[in-house]
């Protein structure tokens, strides 16, 4: 047990140093055990169902009275189906494949050397997080497959909930015969103990937060440790032209409302002004009670349209809000989505190939799309299990970051003898 009358400092050195301790047992420690790890609790989450409920329910109610909006309480509910959900998503992390120990390339040198780059555990692992009570069960699968120890620090907001789901984690995990200090939840909701975790480089190898703007910048500005993450997630959907009209709206309709508050919701529709259907799809989102802010054009569509603001292009509105701007096919597209994404998921529809092809390879994003909803922007549906989160920088790992996004690699050389001259 922390004492909580401790330094932010002597909290985290602590903790550090017990998931120093806890990563060199996992990194020896054979994947059957770790899947077994996982698979014990994945059902510690379904047998704890009544008492994570109970205590999510303490957090929901805290969260009405001190005002959270819709799109942030809607990120801290759970259910008897988002707990299944959540334990399927641990299990799931149990059939992938390991990544450890896996050969990336190998080679032999002209004098003989023998050279091989391995995947190996990243070490320890520190996640900041907000709301989102599954992102513990997910976090610690992850890291733990993949052989890492983790210190989650979760928010204030969901911090029953966030108990009780590492209490059953820790209880799989310790069922195992591994570590239970190899998944620590930060015992106090402490603001200060943020700053010390960012600071804490002798005990924490990568940093991923995950929640709003505001935390993420704090992250990025503080952080000693090397940080994995995404600032906003202004992402487009462009209409084309060529877009088969049915296609158009179902796919815009889902990227935007399915549920407004992920970050791989669109933010802004682009439209060809070649599009001859861009009344309906317009008439379509404000039909489905979304506000539409759009440019002169759009405005002209429908008297309902909010007339946009420079400021909306460059907006994560995470709400039943939408941008909408015409343009000149797909090169302005190109152009306007380079001005004001944040390189997260860009999408085009359109039945040209051609088209769809200049898109894909001119628009710098971690996830690039051709008639897909950008909602599939989520590791569980590219197939990776659970998620850690998305990253859109352009070292180690971009986009949904899984296992391997969790791995780092070292050079093993195999020699007969040689001395170089």
């Amino acid at each position: 047990m922390n004492d909580l009358t401790q330094t932010p400092e002597m909290l985290i050195a602590q903790m550090g140093a017990r998931a120093r301790r806890a990563a060199a047992l996992l990194a020896p420690a054979g994947d059957a055990q770790k899947v077994d790890a996982l698979r014990r609790a994945a059902q510690a989450l379904r047998d704890q169902a009544p008492a994570i409920l109970a205590a999510n329910a303490r957090d929901m109610d805290n969260g009405i009275d001190n005002g959270l909006s819709a799109a942030m309480l809607d990120r801290l509910r759970l259910d008897e189906d988002r707990i299944a959900a959540m334990a399927a998503g641990v299990d799931q992390v149990a059939t992938l494949d390991n990544p450890l120990g896996s050969v990336i390339d190998s080679s032999v040198r002209p004098n003989g050397l023998e050279l091989s780059r391995v995947r190996v555990p990243l070490g320890v692992i520190g996640i900041i997080y907000e709301s989102r009570p599954n992102v513990t069960a997910d976090a610690a699968a992850l890291c733990l497959r993949a052989g890492n120890a983790v210190i989650l620090r979760g928010g204030s907001e969901a911090k029953e909930s966030n108990r009780a789901i590492h209490a059953a984690m820790a209880e799989g995990i310790a069922a195992a015969g591994l570590p239970a200090d190899a998944v620590q939840l930060v015992p106090t909701t402490d603001r200060a103990v943020v700053g010390a975790l960012l600071r804490a480089s002798d005990f924490v190898d990568l940093i991923v937060p995950r929640g709003g703007k505001s935390l993420v910048a704090r992250v990025q500005e503080e952080a000693r440790v090397p940080v994995l993450a995404h600032l906003d997630g202004i992402n487009h959907s462009y209409v084309d032209g060529a877009a088969d009209p049915a296609m158009a709206e179902s796919l815009v309709m889902n990227a935007k409302l399915r549920r407004t508050g992920v970050c791989g919701s669109t933010e802004t529709v682009l439209i060809d002004r070649a599009y001859s259907h861009a009344p309906a799809l317009v008439k379509a989102l404000l039909d489905a009670k979304c506000e539409v802010r759009g440019d002169d054009a759009v405005q002209a569509m429908d008297d309902r349209v909010v007339a946009a603001s420079d400021e909306d292009w460059d907006t994560e509105y995470l709400d039943a809000i939408v941008s909408i701007r015409l343009v000149d096919g797909v090169e302005e597209a190109i152009a306007h989505i380079a001005a004001h994404a944040s390189h997260h998921t860009d999408a085009i529809i359109t039945e040209d190939a051609a088209v769809a092809e200049r898109f894909l390879n001119a628009v710098d994003s971690a996830i690039v799309m051709w008639n897909a909803s950008t909602q599939f922007a989520d590791g569980g549906e590219f197939g990776l299990g659970a998620e850690i989160g998305i990253s859109t920088g352009r070292l180690h790992a971009r986009g949904p970051v899984a296992l391997e996004g969790l791995t780092t690699y070292k050079w093993i050389v195999r020699g007969r003898g040689q001395a170089r001259p």
